[in-house]
């Protein structure tokens, strides 16, 4: 069966080019409140699973935020969509681990830069909560807010993210 191929893609193929490339990767980070994680289980698995919270990015990425070491410390000056670009997502043992490869970062050591981008899933304001979660997320660094979640009634959770995405102007009006 012949096929035509265009003078373009004839070049690239004669010199081996990639024909498909993706550059930058695009990588989907999770978005949710505290507790507020899927969990994916069957009848068999459902009391397992209730028991054992799952491990996302967004987690990770507090506690990443909360390492006391030079890590720790970088970490908590990105923002979270910016984290792929000098960590890694292992699958396997659900963690950030730091890129070993890239451009070195100057300033701390065994930390490099690549290029990949971090995607956050759109939240409806409806959801209001999860939405100003989200807006914190994507336009402030670091995680200094997450230790209130942990000590924090819920009410007060809810009514703070709307104030602190009111202080830093990031919500239209009064009624957004």
């Amino acid at each position: 069966m012949d096929r035509y191929i265009c003078s373009n893609e004839a070049i690239w193929r004669i010199f081996s080019f990639p024909i498909h490339e993706r550059d930058p990767a695009a990588i989907h980070l999770a978005v949710h409140l505290e507790n507020g994680r899927r969990v994916y289980f069957t009848e068999q698995t459902a009391l397992q699973q209730a028991l054992k919270a799952p491990k996302t990015t967004l987690a990770k990425f507090f506690n990443l935020c909360n390492r006391q070491d030079a890590v720790g410390q970088f970490a908590k000056t990105l923002m979270y969509t910016d984290v792929l670009n000098f960590f890694t997502w292992n699958k396997q043992s659900k963690n950030w681990e730091p890129r070993k490869r890239g451009l070195p970062v100057p300033g701390f050591t065994g930390i490099f830069m690549a290029n990949t981008l971090g995607r956050v899933y759109t939240i409806h304001p409806k959801q209001r909560e999860c939405f100003f979660l989200h807006l914190l997320l994507v336009n402030i660094s670091g995680a200094d807010i997450f230790p209130i979640f942990a000590k924090s009634q819920w009410n007060f959770i809810r009514y703070f993210l709307r104030c602190v995405c009111r202080e830093l102007h990031l919500l239209e009006d009064e009624n957004h």
